[in-house]
């Protein structure tokens, strides 16, 4: 069954199963010889899938959760210089469109960091489990200076990052 034939029959809405769910992101410092990876802890959002097969969706994603196994870096993270968690404390993807190609999909929708809100569309892998299951997994590069992130020290830290995404997302029961 292409992921098309399952879209359409997946009508109805959908939630984020947080305990199950992760994003992660990566990116390259010291001059490309050391690689930073962290994990958010706290991520929410949900979907709908209209009877025309129309996906829409969100994820919030607390930047006060970012978690790399170093207190000193999250606290560098979470500060100004990067997320500025105390004025903006999630960072947000609102998908405004999932075509499938194969047994990929196609997102696109708007990343918003920082107050920086930017077009954002790539490629994942959807999948159905059961009745009432849906996963998505993507790997999604990301510029951190389109979002006003452009501290580095001497030019050793990426600006370019890797976002991770297992997204696994629980059908709601009709009412």
């Amino acid at each position: 069954m292409t992921v098309s034939d399952q879209i359409s029959q997946l009508t109805g809405e959908w939630i984020l199963d947080p305990s199950r769910s992760t994003v992660s992101l990566a990116t390259k410092s010291m001059g490309g010889l050391a690689r930073v990876k962290g994990t958010f802890g706290q991520v929410t959002g949900g979907g709908t899938v209209s009877p025309a097969g129309t996906v829409t969706g969100s994820l919030t994603i607390a930047t006060t959760s970012i978690d790399t196994k170093n207190a000193r870096r999250d606290k560098h993270l979470r500060s100004a210089s990067f997320f500025d968690s105390d004025s903006h404390p999630d960072l947000t993807f609102a998908a405004e469109d999932v075509k499938p190609s194969g047994q990929d999909v196609t997102v696109t929708g708007m990343l918003r960091i920082r107050g920086r809100a930017r077009p954002l569309s790539f490629t994942g892998t959807a999948a159905v489990h059961g009745d009432g299951e849906a996963w998505l997994d993507a790997e999604v590069p990301i510029n951190r200076a389109d979002f006003g992130m452009t501290w580095n020290v001497l030019g050793m830290v990426s600006m370019s990052s890797a976002v991770t995404v297992h997204a696994v997302f629980a059908r709601i029961p009709a009412r």
